[in-house]
This record gives structure tokens, C-alpha cells and sequence, in this order.
């Protein structure tokens, strides 16, 4: 990757917002994909992204501005990926020009619904990009603290570690410390399980839990995220790392997190369609647990997985969240 970053973002939700602003701390110029043109003129006009983090003030001098998911990618050479992992397929099947010699950095914390891969194994597959030349970006970070300016750490992933260190100089400011590391597919199967306990926390929550058992079900996630990954990448790790066990606290714990927001509302009583409509913002979790599931079921020696496994009787199976935590906390430890 040449050290002269032309970064295109792809996404503009809260994410895509925040990170774009941090990268334009660094970066002359970013280009920025926003599908919907009027959240582009208020852009112009006001400097601030008119439905998520509207608090967030962009020198709009730094921005290259395009409703055209084409243009963008044709002007960079490193790509961020933040859209919902649900709209992926849909937003890259526009695309005519290739991916094939771009460094691509994934933000996006879900797997691709319709192939039930990762996105970094998604890109490979089904868009020729070499591994060498995918990255992901981890947290713990929540969009709104960096929209706030609050201290907050990044963890940049990717096998070629040169790519990654000059990706994570562009991501550094004064209120974002990174770091780097090689576990790709750790650390995006990470991203994405978070989200899943992080329902489970809120779905104890909206059922009456209290902080002792949400304790509890944190520690028994993380042990349950060792096994999982493990059995899916078996490399070196250390799963208490911030990428791993401290993105999986500030997603379980932090009431910024959307994932925990839904959880709670199904052990409320909501359903999942009226939960989702409440929200009206999209819930990684909630898809991420359809194929996570599958996923292991998929091994002829599968992980215990008891949190995963009640999450997606709750969501997929109809169960009653009361009755199925009932039956989990007897598989806690």
C-alpha cells in the first residue's frame, strides 16, 4: 500500500461518520460515500451529517462528496467498509470498477447474511481481493464518544503488518490511541460474536438481572468467544486484549450500544419487527446470530456455545427470553 493513503469511505451511518472524521485529522483529503444526496447538501451547508452524529462539525474542505459508490472506489487506494453488513452484497453489486489492487480495512462488526462468511473471506471469495490486502478495523470504540472526543483505543488488523501500521497513523489523533496486530479473522470473529453476548446482556437486562449475573454472563461469554474463535482459527492469541474482551465489555456494558439496546427490549417483551422499528437503526447482532449459529453447527465437533445457542432460540425459534434464561443460567459458571 503506498504510504500517499487515498482513503475512500464507504458508509455513512454513526460509524462511518466517526471515522471519517477522525481520519480527516490526518488525511487532506477523504472521500466519502453518502448514497443519499440530501444528507450531502446538509453536509455542504451545514458541515455536519444530517441522521447520525449530527454534533460532529467536518471541515468540509477535507471532503470529496459522492453518491456514487464507483467514484469512490476509483479514488482510493485504501478503502474503509462501514456499511450494515445486511447491505453489503446489495451496495458492492453496483460497483464496475475492481477491488482486486485496493487495501481494503472492514469496520463493518456482522457477517455477510447471504454466504454466511466473514467480510474479509466475503471480499476474497467473491471479489478476487487477496488477504494480504484486507484489514479490519476493532475497537473497543462506540461511535458517539468519538464523536464527543473521548479518549478511545483502535486495534488495526491485517497479515501484512507494514499496511496495517501505516493505515493506523492515519487513524491516531490526540483521542484515538491504535495499535496493530495480524489476527484478521480473530479479531472480525470477535467483532462480530461481541455483538451477539451484547443482546444477551441486554435481554438479561430487560428481564430483571441484575449487575452480579450480567457479571457473570460477561465472563462466560468471553470463555465462550476463546472457544468459538479458536475452533474456527487456532493461532496465538491473548483474548483478553482490547480488540477481544475489551470490545466485547463496552458493547455488553455501555448504553451507546445499540446491540445491548435491542436485547433489552426483547427481554421487555418487544418483538424482534417492533424492536427493529423502535430502533430504526440496524442491530449487527440480531443477523450476526443466524449464521454464527449455523457456523458452528456446521463442525463436526461444534463449540459450547450455550449464550450464542439461547440467543438464537430467542430470535429465530420464537422461545420466550424468560424461559430460555431460565435454562441458561444452569450452563453459567
Amino acid at each position: 500500500m503506498d504510504r500517499e493513503l487515498r482513503i475512500s469511505v464507504i458508509g455513512s451511518g454513526s460509524w462511518g461518520t466517526a471515522l471519517t472524521k477522525i481520519l480527516t485529522y490526518n488525511v487532506s483529503k477523504v472521500c466519502w460515500y453518502v448514497h443519499n444526496e440530501v444528507a450531502i447538501e446538509h453536509i455542504k451547508d451545514t458541515s455536519r451529517n444530517l441522521n447520525y452524529l449530527s454534533d460532529v462539525e467536518f471541515d468540509t474542505d477535507r471532503l470529496i462528496l459522492t453518491n456514487d459508490i464507483n467514484e469512490a472506489v476509483a479514488y482510493g487506494n485504501c478503502l474503509v467498509l462501514v456499511t450494515p453488513s445486511a447491505f453489503l452484497s446489495s451496495e458492492l453489486s453496483k460497483l464496475t470498477v475492481s477491488l482486486e489492487d485496493k487495501t481494503i480495512f472492514s469496520a463493518i462488526k456482522g457477517i455477510e447474511p447471504n454466504s454466511g462468511l466473514i467480510v474479509g473471506e466475503y471480499l476474497h471469495k467473491f471479489y478476487n481481493v487477496p488477504y494480504s490486502n484486507i484489514g479490519v478495523i476493532a475497537g473497543p470504540c462506540h461511535a458517539e464518544e468519538v464523536a464527543l472526543e473521548r479518549l478511545s483505543y483502535l486495534t488495526i488488523a491485517c497479515i501484512d503488518k507494514q499496511k496495517a501500521k501505516i493505515f493506523a497513523e492515519a487513524m491516531t489523533t490526540y483521542f484515538v490511541k491504535t495499535k496493530v496486530s495480524d489476527d484478521v479473522i480473530g479479531i472480525e470473529y470477535a467483532a462480530v460474536l461481541k455483538n451477539i453476548y451484547a443482546i444477551a446482556a441486554g435481554i438479561a437486562h430487560g428481564l430483571g438481572y441484575g449487575d452480579n449475573f450480567q457479571s457473570v454472563l460477561m465472563s462466560n461469554s468471553i470463555r465462550e468467544m476463546r472457544r468459538y474463535i479458536k475452533r474456527i482459527h487456532k493461532i496465538k492469541r491473548n483474548i483478553n486484549n482490547s480488540a477481544y474482551l475489551g470490545d466485547l465489555l463496552v458493547t455488553g456494558y455501555s448504553l451507546f450500544s445499540r446491540n445491548r439496546t435491542f436485547g433489552s427490549m426483547i427481554g421487555k417483551g418487544y418483538t424482534v419487527k417492533s424492536t427493529m422499528m423502535e430502533m430504526n437503526m440496524v442491530a449487527e447482532g440480531y443477523y450476526a446470530v443466524k449464521s454464527a449459529y449455523k457456523i458452528n453447527n456446521s463442525h463436526k465437533k461444534k463449540s459450547h456455545t450455550p449464550i450464542l445457542d439461547a440467543v438464537y432460540q430467542i430470535l429465530y425459534e420464537n422461545r420466550r427470553a424468560k424461559k430460555v434464561f431460565a435454562e441458561l443460567v444452569n450452563h453459567l459458571d
